[in-house]
């Protein structure tokens, strides 16, 4: 029987497992998966409360519906009676600037037209057809490609808060080619974003006009017209509507046993068993077992349990992956750790409807050297209905990340006062709320900084020395939800791969 042991209950663990399971039959002798997380709950930094009638995401609020894999997970899990998409409403998003929020347009003339930026910034971005291109061999900022191609001001305002938002990072400091892979294809696939924009249209119409024909003779254009294929919608923001747990759950559920949890690991060696009928115990199981192969690696948990592994997969945030790895190999824990993280707190207040404004939309973000010291606020009863109670309102702000990496630490109170003050400067909310709660994420969201992919290059060619070693998650391979589901399938395919090697 091999073994994979996962340390990490997180998303990216958890949906690993699962599909390391469902081919376990590739396996000629057998496979066991065991997953180990400290928490007393699994998902990592996807987690629901539900309160006095709120529904409150402490980390990410959904995921775009546009990529197959996470789809074809929630269709696996049984759960795709149970989404939710974004209401209508959350189309409507905002900037804060000039001392009030704008609606952001949503098409050339409304944009020549907003006053979020200056006449002179709004006619540099309609120039970007014909900036320059980026020079070859450069790992640009996000800033520098966004200035280069639609002028500084947009990068200073537009692009900067966008960066606030997804990476609570560094505009300056985060590389394009690592945090945001698209915009950079765009350029080199198409020369520029409107080139590759109105190509993505051509194409989407020709998609739509084969669908159709296709679809009059009888065939079946599911493929094509699903949400992300070629002749479908665009994404939208979807959830579930009790809230994105419902997802974890169902992982765990299908993972079952083999999830351990408050089983916190303190290293990851090579294993020091001898071989022999005998030679491994097996912790997992209970005893002994009579003829087992020796395990390559010892996962060592602070229980003082070892359990010995054919294959290990780090699926936790980068800190906390070099802490493990650094004992055995100081140079590839130096590289994994070399992969920050910016700590953000997130803050959920519930109001009474009547004491606010209308709040109708997604929300709104702030950029950097405004005023504000808040990220931006999501609207998420707007967003999504239902996530509070008849007659109130759910806002949830970020505070913290690159820009202000001491928030985190704060005390709720003062984090508290910080971020009404913030809510009273951009929205005009004076009101008590009904219900507050804070929520930290001292790890927070994974920076790609210039040169990640450079660094992801070494930390590669050090796992080689490793075989059986695998990194994994949002530290490495994207933030988002679907960058972890779209990268698990690949990931277990190499994992079964090398055992059956």
């Amino acid at each position: 029987m091999k073994r994979v042991v996962v340390v990490g209950g997180g998303i990216t663990g958890l949906a690993t497992a699962l599909h390391l399971r469902d081919r376990a039959g590739e396996v000629p002798e057998g496979l066991e998966v065991v997953v180990m997380e400290a928490a007393e709950r699994p998902g990592g930094n996807v987690q629901t409360d539900r309160v006095d009638g709120f529904t409150i995401e402490r980390g990410p609020n959904g995921f775009l519906d546009n990529v197959p894999a996470t789809l074809d997970l929630v269709r696996r899990l049984g759960l795709e009676g149970s989404t939710q998409q974004a209401d209508q409403s959350a189309a409507r998003r905002f900037l804060f600037r000039h001392g009030r929020l704008h609606l952001l347009p949503s098409g050339p003339v409304g944009f020549l037209r907003n006053p979020v930026l200056s006449m002179r910034g709004r006619l540099r971005v309609f120039g970007e057809p014909f900036a320059r291109r980026r020079p070859p061999g450069v790992d640009e900022s996000v800033f520098d490609f966004a200035s280069r191609r639609i002028g500084e001001e947009a990068a200073a305002v537009l692009v900067d808060a966008m960066v606030s938002g997804v990476f609570a990072g560094n505009v300056h400091e985060l590389s394009l080619r690592s945090a945001f892979p698209k915009m950079a294809q765009m350029e080199e696939e198409h020369g520029g974003l409107v080139r590759a924009m109105v190509a993505k249209l051509a194409s989407r119409r020709s998609a739509r006009k084969e669908a159709r024909t296709r679809a009059a003779r009888g065939e079946d254009v599911a493929q094509l017209t699903q949400p992300g294929g070629p002749a479908g919608p665009g994404g939208t923001l979807t959830s579930f509507r009790n809230g994105l747990d419902v997802l974890v759950d169902g992982l765990a559920r299908e993972v079952g046993e083999s999830l351990r949890l408050r089983s916190p690991v303190t290293g990851v060696q090579k294993s020091s068993a001898p071989k022999g009928p005998s030679g491994s115990g097996d912790p997992v199981g209970g005893g002994l077992r009579a003829e087992v192969e020796p395990k390559v690696w010892a996962v060592q948990l602070a229980s003082g349990e070892v359990v010995d592994a054919d294959v290990v997969v780090v699926a936790v945030p980068s800190p906390s992956a070099a802490r493990l790895m650094e004992p055995m190999d100081p140079v590839l824990g130096l590289e994994v750790g070399g992969i920050e993280t910016a700590g953000l707190a997130v803050v959920a207040l519930g109001y009474r409807e009547e004491d606010l404004d209308e709040v109708h939309g997604f929300g709104f973000l702030v950029p950097r050297g405004t005023g504000p010291r808040i990220l931006g606020c999501l609207w998420d009863s707007s967003i999504f209905p239902g996530r509070a109670p008849a007659g109130h309102v759910l806002l949830r702000a970020m505070i913290g990340g690159a820009h202000a990496p001491s928030a985190v630490g704060q005390e709720t109170a003062e984090l508290l006062d910080v971020v009404r003050q913030d809510l009273d400067t951009t929205m005009g909310i004076r009101a008590e709320p009904v219900r507050s709660l804070v929520y930290r994420w001292p790890n927070g969201i994974a920076q790609y900084r210039i040169g990640h992919q450079a660094r992801l290059d070494r930390i590669h060619a050090r796992l080689r020395e490793h075989p059986g070693l695998w990194v994994a998650g949002s530290s490495f391979y994207g933030i988002s939800m679907n960058a972890c589901f779209e990268k698990a399938p690949s990931q277990a395919g190499e994992i079964l791969a090398y055992i059956r090697r």
